[in-house]
């Protein structure tokens, strides 16, 4: 098993594939970084195995996937035996994907709509239609948390994707804890874990780090 996984960790979608990693006990995996400012996931050498040219994208042997969702899912349905961050029943997978939907759908897209036009285009502020489309994102999260975590009583997946989305979020536009109650104390129960102090929360702060410099 030759297991390669080509990242930045300012991303939110690869930090959600290492706190995977972490959560998971995966061993074995080279990390590869890919420095997207200086184009070299436009190389021809990565276009041959992402022609998305997103990251991150792991090899595993001669098979190459990305889109950190899928990533996630096979690394744990092929190398994990834990049975709580993705479990078999199809009602409690079908929670997970459809939160998992929404952070590809939904919470990341509305992050990217608004960093994009800073780092390609120059730009020196945020929008202010795309930071209420994040505040959008924390309502719906909101009404999520009728449990403890995102999909139900057990943190899983679905707590890792969001967690990877939120906190990069908040970077641009913070949670009124008053008016998010239930996503704060969530939040809160995150930073606690290992995934989030050993892997997130570093990437997080390099995250904020870009942002501040394109803001000047």
């Amino acid at each position: 098993m030759v297991l390669k996984l080509y990242k930045s960790d300012a991303s939110p979608p690869v930090r959600a594939v290492l706190m995977t990693i972490e959560a998971a006990n995966i061993p074995n995996v080279e990390m590869i970084d890919v420095n997207v400012l200086e184009g070299d996931h436009l190389k021809e050498e990565y276009l041959k195995m992402n022609p998305q040219h997103t990251i991150p994208t792991l090899q595993d042997d001669d098979f190459y996937i990305w889109d950190s969702h899928a990533i996630a899912v096979y690394l744990l349905t092929k190398y994990s035996n834990n049975t709580t961050l993705y479990p078999s029943d199809p009602k409690q997978r079908a929670i997970i994907n459809q939160r998992l939907h929404f952070d590809s759908g939904i919470l990341f897209p509305n992050l990217r709509a608004v960093i994009e036009p800073l780092f390609y285009k120059g730009e020196k502020s945020f929008k202010q239609e795309s930071l209420d489309k994040i505040k959008s994102g924390y309502e719906f999260s909101e009404k999520f948390l009728t449990k403890r975590w995102i999909a139900g009583d057990e943190f899983t997946l679905a707590d890792i994707f969001f967690l990877a989305s939120i906190r990069s979020s908040i970077e641009v536009q913070p949670i009124d804890s008053e008016e998010f109650p239930k996503l704060t104390d969530w939040l809160n129960r995150c930073k606690e874990l290992d995934c989030h102090k050993k892997v997130n929360e570093p990437g997080s702060i390099i995250f904020r780090n870009s942002i501040r410099r394109l803001l000047g």
